[in-house]
């Protein structure tokens, strides 16, 4: 019985009560908590990005619509051209040779008793801001090898196997019975015979940057059938002091020193000086003159010149990677925990080698990962700047410059904002392709 009914009423039942819709309350929720995402998103990425393409189809002033004229400058401003080869030559190589080594670190760490600890060294860079990175890698490339760690390492290297010169700045003093013999050697003036000694005075060696094995100097002492001799530092501290041409007891002889005797043109014997300076020649040495060669004063190995315009981007390549390795072998460690083990120990009681292994089975499981850091890295190589910008010197710039480098350039330092904001959409163009294959893999392997 209706209440209708128990009140003696004939009348129509109550409509029952309606409910709010829960999904339409959930929809409302979702959307507050958004909202403010959404404000910033737009803020700060989508108005400046439509922003951007709008005042790239204007002139510098902004003033006037100038079609597609900063877009043509992309092609044929020498700067950005430039920029545009060294982006291409970042994108290949930068994620290609970080994601290696990363493989390799991943890899290699399993079997390494203090892996974790040698991880943590290699992803430590991560941590370190480009701004900082570029400052200690500007000192790493410092031409001087006293203190750019590069060259330092380049020339106790080259000096191993080819030895600088002790004397580079030696040449002869006044009276000096040498004379310079072209190519940096000198000779001497007349020529010399047995049983005769002969006094080779030199000067322009502070005395406190004489070799290690230098003695004191000795003068020459006469030999029957030979030729002797003595050249060293004809060069003694203080006003007045010593005998010019003589050999005084404070000088010191060019230990290392090398003697040729020379005639017509042609080395017949040679001789390397003693600590204290003297040497001896043979009888064959009578009636020639003597040559101090040119390798007895070459100026040391100063290293590469890691900053010049050569070497300036893989140079600063090298840092990137220095700093970017460790990224990728942390996800490609990640992607290895994963791998089956029993696969690898299939591989090798079917009989492969652990480089086999490596090649045909480690690699191809780790394919997903590797391209996930690898496109991940092309993106970011797409808009390095602050490496190129601290790194390269002024002399260099121009030469190490890339996109991000050149927008930054033009936009405050040139002020062309119309080709900056062209230079800004062209390099929106190049990482969306790259983003769109890196989500559509992503999703993929959501999938499986």
């Amino acid at each position: 019985m209706t209440s209708a009914t128990a009140a003696g009423g004939n009348g129509p039942p109550a409509a029952p009560k309606t409910r709010k819709s829960v999904t339409g309350t959930r929809r409302t929720v979702v959307a507050l908590f958004l909202l403010p995402a959404l404000v910033l998103l737009g803020a700060l990425v989508v108005y400046p990005i439509g922003y951007s393409v709008v005042r790239s189809f204007y002139d510098q002033p902004g003033e006037s619509f100038a079609g597609i004229d900063n877009y043509k400058a992309l092609f044929t401003d020498e700067g950005i051209r430039t920029a545009l080869k060294n982006n291409v030559f970042w994108v290949v190589f930068a994620p290609t040779v970080a994601t290696a080594l990363g493989l390799v670190f991943a890899v290699l760490t399993e079997r390494v008793r203090w892996g974790t600890a040698f991880k943590l060294v290699v992803f430590m860079p991560m941590a370190i801001s480009m701004l900082a990175a570029g400052i200690i890698f500007r000192l790493v490339y410092d031409q001087d090898p006293d203190k750019g760690v590069a060259n330092a390492v380049w020339v106790g290297v080259h000096d191993t196997f080819a030895q600088a010169s002790a004397f580079p700045k030696a040449h002869p003093g006044r009276e000096s019975p040498l004379e310079p013999a072209g190519g940096g050697a000198f000779i001497t003036k007349s020529p010399v015979r047995a049983g005769e000694p002969v006094s080779l005075p030199l000067v322009g060696v502070a005395p406190d940057l004489m070799p290690d094995g230098a003695k004191a100097a000795v003068a020459p002492k006469p030999e029957p059938g030979k030729i002797t001799g003595t050249t060293w530092q004809d060069f003694t501290r203080g006003k007045g002091v010593g005998t010019l041409g003589g050999v005084d007891a404070a000088e010191l002889g060019y230990a290392g020193m090398k003697v040729e005797a020379v005639k017509d043109g042609r080395a017949v014997a040679s001789a390397t000086a003693a600590g204290d300076g003297t040497f001896t020649l043979p009888a064959s040495a009578d009636g020639a003159q003597l040559r101090l060669p040119a390798s007895n004063f070459k100026e040391p190995y100063n290293g590469l010149d890691w900053l010049g315009p050569s070497l300036v981007t893989p140079a600063v390549i090298g840092s990137y990677i220095w700093m970017w390795a460790g990224f990728a072998m942390v996800l490609i460690a990640a992607g290895l925990a994963s791998v089956p083990r029993e696969l690898l120990e299939a591989a090798r009681v079917d009989g492969a080698s652990e480089w086999q292994v490596f090649r045909r089975v480690t690699v191809p499981l780790l394919a997903p990962v590797l391209a996930v850091v690898t496109v991940t890295l092309m993106i970011n190589v797409l808009k390095v700047f602050d490496l190129v910008f601290i790194i390269a010197p002024g002399s260099a710039q121009d030469d190490a410059n890339v996109l991000a480098l050149e927008l930054y350039r033009k936009g405050f330092s040139e002020d062309q904002p119309g080709i900056a904001s062209a230079i800004s959409v062209f390099l929106l163009l190049l990482v969306i392709p790259v983003m769109w294959f890196n989500v559509r893999r992503l999703r993929r392997e959501v999938r499986r």
